[in-house]
């Protein structure tokens, strides 16, 4: 187009009123964008001005934010446009053949410049540019039309107008005029936070009202020292540690800050992360494995794709590599960690143990620490995994806390190895634990394992205590149990509840049964179903087998099956408690009769 030719009102190929509508709904999640997306496009014009044109210093120049009367203006010193090349951009959302014209779409720079401009209607009535290209200003004369400056105003009622335009240099000046009622958008102050928040790192000279925002280096960069004080600010504490992050096939660089204190891991821990140094967004997901919650990254890349909201990243096969590859530098640094400095994998276990423990149940190498530095609740005390696995062949573990504390001591007393598994990952742990040992015997406990290592009474003290075991039988037959009579350490824990535990050699048994045992026959049928076995060596239990006074026995069984229910933080039903209840009386008034 010639400076003769008519510059008069012109329609957007577009619905504009929709497309901001979109923009602001859908998304955009704040008006805020705006500022990322005007140093969007001054970032790639400033890059393609020193990619393309030769000799022209006008490229190292700074990026100037200037606010003040309602109006916001940014100035760059880029390639510019043309005129046609304004009809082309400003015109036609998301023109991507236009844009490889003029290499503007090659993949190291970071925006769109049509869709990118047109979010600043979410601020802004009108949208004005003035813009003066440096590639036909490098080879025309002065004064010639190809190199003249040109005027763009868009208005958000969908039209906008081309006009000849005044600008000395290549480059390109946006100029907003506030919406009513979103002056605040582009006052000095919110200005500035917002540059600095999205631009702070770009290599470039970018200043609000003169002052400069950008950082010399970024902290991925700077020393070791730097590094931790940039981490401190971010997390507001001071790090455990920063490892140093690397990844080349994306083009990545920046660090993990290990976290100082616990985090949820059921929420998705949130990133800061940078594309080619413009801030994509501080709260960036998917970046790391899931089970990394214990870090906080700061990452800088040149490869990986923004969403169309350049909020979060593109889910693709390159984020997925990125992501593999920073999960084994954080698996490296925890392994080093364990083998270089235990005091301080101890310190960091304090903090993040859960986050170590749901890496265990998916990687070899941190089930190796876990086994060798987390210690378990176990029936001997509190041991590592490899300290227990040293001690015995065979490992058992109960599902509930509260069947740990009934049976633990049983089961020391038993040589049997009993971890509690009733914490978060301990049971898939210790299934796994056959991957570093595969000859290791790893089962959770079964009642009936344990009631085959309680000793029997002999034949003739179960033959003494029938009549007891009778009336047990009877009293508890309303309990859905049956007794059993073992002897069993420690003596002082007169009774257990054991759930599936088999029938052996209890009330059930006739006078047959007891004498084919005496003879050695093994002929006894098992039966499941809970069992209360009574301790023999309890000197209570002793003299109530050979108690005559029926109801004593009834009453006794009652009480004593309550104990069993609440030393194992089973649930009473009502009947339970009733049962209990008249137990209780009934003990106390024969007591008090017998006194």
């Amino acid at each position: 187009m010639t400076s003769q030719e008519p510059t008069g009102a012109r329609n957007f190929n577009v619905d504009l009123r929709g497309i901001v509508d979109l923009l602001s709904r859908h998304l955009y999640s704040s008006p805020r964008v705006y500022v990322r997306e005007l140093l969007q496009n001054a970032v790639d014009a400033m890059t393609a001005r020193g990619d393309t044109v030769e000799g022209t210093g006008g490229a190292g120049a700074p990026i100037r934010f200037e606010t003040g009367g309602g109006e916001l203006r940014v100035l760059d010193s880029g390639i510019g446009l043309t005129e046609p090349q304004v009809h082309e951009l400003l015109a036609t959302i998301g023109n991507s053949s236009k844009r490889d014209e003029l290499g503007l779409a090659r993949h190291d720079f970071l925006g769109q410049f049509g869709i990118g401009l047109l979010s600043c209607f979410l601020v802004a009535d009108e949208i004005e540019v003035v813009t003066r290209s440096a590639l036909t200003d490098a080879g025309a004369d002065e004064g010639a039309d190809d190199a003249r400056a040109v005027v763009w105003r868009g208005h958000a009622d969908g039209h906008y107008t081309v006009e000849p335009g005044e600008r000395d240099e290549p480059g390109t000046t946006v100029v907003l005029r506030a919406r009513r009622d979103f002056e605040h958008w582009l006052e000095a102050s919110t200005v500035r936070e917002l540059v600095r928040h999205y631009g702070a790192m770009l290599p470039y000279d970018v200043r609000v009202d003169g002052d400069r925002v950008t950082e010399a280096t970024p902290p991925w960069e700077r020393d070791r020292e730097e590094l931790l004080g940039y981490g401190t600010r971010l997390l507001g504490a001071t790090p455990f540690d920063a490892i140093e992050l690397s990844v080349p096939e994306a083009g990545l660089r920046g660090a993990a800050f290990v976290l100082p204190f616990e985090s949820n891991p059921s929420q998705r821990a949130a990133h800061r992360v940078y594309l080619k140094r413009m801030l994509l967004g501080d709260r960036v997901e998917s970046v790391l494995p899931e089970w990394a919650f214990f870090v906080r990254c700061v990452l800088d890349a040149g490869e990986l794709r923004p969403t169309a909201s350049r909020e979060q990243l593109y889910d693709d096969e390159l984020l997925a590599v990125t992501r593999e590859r920073l999960g084994d530098a954080l698996r490296t640094w925890l392994v080093g960690l364990a083998a270089t400095d235990p005091a301080r994998m101890r310190a960091f276990l304090a903090v993040h143990y859960r986050g170590v423990m749901a890496l265990a149940v998916h990687d070899v190498e941190m089930l190796r620490i876990v086994d060798d530095q987390i210690p378990f609740e176990t029936s001997e005390g509190r041991l590592t995994l490899g300290e227990l696995r040293a001690r015995h062949r065979a490992i058992r573990y109960t599902s509930r806390d509260e069947e740990f504390r009934q049976l633990s001591a049983i089961a020391a007393a038993q040589g049997i190895a009993l971890v509690n598994g009733g914490y978060t990952y301990h049971i898939e742990i210790l299934n796994r634990l056959r991957r570093l040992d595969p000859g290791l015997d790893v089962r959770k406990l079964d009642a009936s394992e344990l009631a085959t290592r309680l000793d029997p009474v002999g034949p003739g003290v179960e033959f003494a205590a029938r009549d007891f075991l009778e009336t047990a039988k009877r009293t508890l037959a309303g309990h859905g149990c049956e007794p059993l009579l073992r002897s069993f350490s420690p003596a002082g824990l007169p009774v257990l509840y054991l759930e599936g535990a088999p029938g052996g050699h209890g009330a059930d048994a006739d006078v047959d049964g007891v004498w084919a045992e005496f003879i050695g026959t093994e002929e006894k049928a098992e039966r499941d179903g809970p069992r209360l076995v009574f301790n023999h060596r309890n000197p209570i239990v002793a003299r109530l087998t050979s108690t005559a006074n029926v109801r004593v026995v009834e009453l006794s069984v009652e009480a004593m099956y309550g104990y069993a229910m609440l030393t194992g933080n089973r649930p009473l039903r009502p009947d339970d408690v009733a049962g209990v209840n008249r137990a209780f009386l009934g003990l106390v008034e024969h007591a008090v009769r017998e006194g």
